[in-house]
């Protein structure tokens, strides 16, 4: 993922920033609590293909920003 295409991409829900899981292939929203997958290097940045977070990995992802 390149990282001045992350620093411009935003969640579409919140408006907020994304962290890339690399290892999951994801961009996560920790405010919206959901994760929106990377296909073949592009982001899919749609609401109904993202997966949610369960309140444990928001937790994991809260402790891991802050």
């Amino acid at each position: 993922m390149d990282a001045k295409l992350l620093e411009i991409l935003v969640c579409p829900v919140t408006k907020g920033p994304l962290v890339h899981d690399r290892e999951k292939q994801e961009l996560v929203s920790v405010s919206a609590r959901l994760a929106y997958p990377i296909r073949d290097g592009i982001p899919v940045m749609l609401e109904d293909e993202a997966r949610r977070l369960t309140p444990e990995e928001a937790d994991a992802y809260r402790r891991h920003e802050g």
